[in-house]
């Protein structure tokens, strides 16, 4: 990771010696910090990346069963304060800059993309919630997220309604008792897992009539226990088999009545929802980065051990063009991500940025990851080396949170 932290430091240098709001960044700080995360993750979750993607997730019972290694690797995670970084001090979190958290994603992505997903949504839910949940949401939702006993996810898709979101028929409406959402929700990712004991799922749901379209969306909490411990009216229908990412579990959910919370007013639910999706926007873009980053280092290190007419590859003009190619585009799309996140809190330009740095950074990390292959020869093309699996997980971040095009 030498390599990859020096340039990951260098940058983060690079966002504070250019933005004003960055008065008081701490380099050798936030170089400690990244360097205790970085030492956790090399031991404790690269480890499990590649026995995962092979296990794989199973339904048991109607519940999702993760590969065995990630319930433990996720209670290390939160013994040790980590899943706290990206957290607001106002809800116990250490609320660290946005441009370190970018970097702190790109280590823990690189490590096990599958894990990084399952964890991912719980900063962004948390920002809706304070944005827009009312006190006593705030209360009931926020601590189990600063606790690590509550994981997040974003339930937006249905069978026929993707990017249409108009097209949504998930509905909700108000009884006695409170709001309840009844409706289909498909490629939910950690829609369940066996992590954390709780599970906010937030759902985007009509509250007005079909004519409204996206006007009469709002968006709603559905945890999966009630505050007595007891099941909320959700139903798991299936896990999806997919290209790659086989250790996080992509769900088709069936909210039958469920319980919720409103944030915000009814009406509400796009703008609640692009709080949350620029966030996940970035979240991916910084995927991408760490996808490229992980294929460049492998290249690196293969190339300059294969030896090819008396010479390691990496001197033959063809590899070492690849290689250089390779690494810029790492650096750039490293640069652009994390001056995306330090301005995540300016709505304006972050709805401007999030979307360019997912297109550009994701597509980046395709091409790094195949030129990785080409690199590494048919050795690029069999599992052993890793290289593979990169080019497998890094093609679905062009698809999910917006489709590039």
């Amino acid at each position: 990771m030498s390599d990859q932290f020096a340039d990951i430091v260098f940058t983060l240098a690079a966002m504070a010696d250019n933005d004003t709001a960055a008065d008081g960044f701490d380099g050798a700080a936030s170089a400690a910090v990244l360097r205790a995360y970085g030492d956790f993750i090399d031991a404790e979750v690269a480890p499990t990346n590649a026995p995962g993607d092979r296990a794989g997730c199973r339904l048991q019972a109607g519940r999702v069963r993760l590969p065995a290694d990630l319930p433990a690797l996720y209670s290390r995670y939160v013994e040790l304060g980590w899943h706290l970084l990206p957290l607001s001090a106002a809800m116990g979190g250490i609320g660290a800059p946005a441009p370190l958290v970018a970097a702190g994603t790109e280590l823990l992505s690189g490590a096990n993309h599958a894990f990084q997903m399952l964890v991912s949504l719980v900063p962004g839910a948390a920002r809706v919630i304070e944005r827009f949940g009312s006190p006593e949401q705030q209360a009931d939702l926020l601590p189990g997220f600063a606790a690590g006993t509550a994981l997040a996810t974003m339930c937006l898709s249905e069978p026929d309604a993707g990017s249409d979101l108009g097209a949504i028929r998930t509905s909700a409406r108000q009884t006695a008792t409170g709001w309840q959402v009844t409706g289909e929700k498909i490629f939910v990712s950690g829609g369940d897992q066996d992590m954390s004991a709780d599970i906010v799922h937030l759902v985007l749901a009509g509250t007005g009539t079909a004519a409204e379209g996206v006007r009469g969306l709002s968006l709603f909490a559905c945890p999966l226990r009630l505050p007595d411990g007891a099941p909320n009216a959700i139903r798991l229908l299936r896990i999806e088999e997919k290209l790659g990412l086989h250790a996080s579990p992509t769900c088709q959910l069936r909210f039958e009545g469920a319980q919720a919370h409103l944030l915000g007013q009814p009406g509400d639910g796009l703008r609640a929802m692009f709080v949350m999706m620029d966030h996940a926007r970035l979240d991916v873009a910084v995927q991408g980065v760490a996808h490229a980053a992980q294929a460049h280092r492998r290249a690196v290190d293969y190339a300059g051990q294969r030896r090819q007419g008396g010479r390691t590859i990496d001197q033959h003009g063809d590899v070492a063009r690849m290689l250089m190619e390779m690494d810029l585009m790492t650096l750039g799309t490293r640069a652009m991500a994390y001056r995306a996140a330090s301005v995540i809190e300016d709505a304006d330009l972050a709805a401007f940025l999030t979307p360019v740095c997912k297109v550009y950074c994701t597509e980046t990390a395709s091409r790094v990851a195949d030129l990785g292959i080409q690199v590494l020869g048919g050795y690029g093309y069999l599992p052993e080396l890793g290289m593979e699996q990169i080019w497998r997980d890094a093609r679905v971040t062009r698809i999910y949170e917006g489709t590039n095009g």
